[in-house]
């Protein structure tokens, strides 16, 4: 088959989804968050990730899914923004995202087998936390809120790091220079 019908089927395929399907074409590499997507296209769009600018980016992690069977939309939104700005070229070195784990959402950082005893389901979010974490996003949790929540450091992914308290993390990553997104 001829391989520029193949791209123009994908690219199709992709617009009919409204861009939920990626079409990927020779020479694209893969996104760095694999099981999310980027943000859309936007044909003549004013404002772009740029290549050259270092993102220092704190996203704060403070409430959970609607539906407890569901990812967190956080975690999806920091995993799209990722993933949009690798695609954008923003190089991995130019990317320090990090996101703090706190109130609501502070739960989601529990390993399966201790989230299963407490809530008597999966935890949703531990492949896309570990995919974020491979992705060279720094994943934090506050250490108050797990006394307050009772959840033991030992039951905590090994993905994620325990701090002293969320508002000590969020002051200490905005003073230096990052960027808060979030409650």
């Amino acid at each position: 088959m001829n391989p520029k019908v193949v791209v123009a089927a994908a690219f199709v395929v992709g617009a009919m989804l409204g861009g939920a399907g990626l079409a990927w074409t020779q020479g694209s590499t893969a996104l760095p968050v694999a099981s999310v997507g980027a943000a859309a296209d936007i044909p003549g769009a004013h404002e772009l990730p740029d290549p050259n600018m270092t993102y220092k980016v704190v996203f704060s992690v403070a409430t959970a899914a609607k539906n407890p069977e569901d990812v967190n939309p956080t975690l999806q939104a920091m995993a799209r923004y990722v993933n949009t700005l690798a695609k954008n070229g923003v190089p991995a070195d130019h990317r320090r995202i990090a996101a703090v784990f706190h109130q609501s959402g502070g739960e989601i950082v529990m390993k399966n087998d201790a989230y299963q005893a407490r809530f008597g389901r999966d935890n949703p979010n531990v492949a896309l936390i570990h995919e974020l974490k491979k992705a060279g996003v720094d994943l934090r949790v506050c250490g108050q809120g797990l006394l307050g929540r009772k959840i033991d450091q030992a039951q905590v992914l090994p993905d994620i790091q325990v701090d002293l308290w969320a508002m000590t993390t969020m002051v200490n990553l905005q003073l230096r220079g990052y960027v808060r997104i979030g409650g």
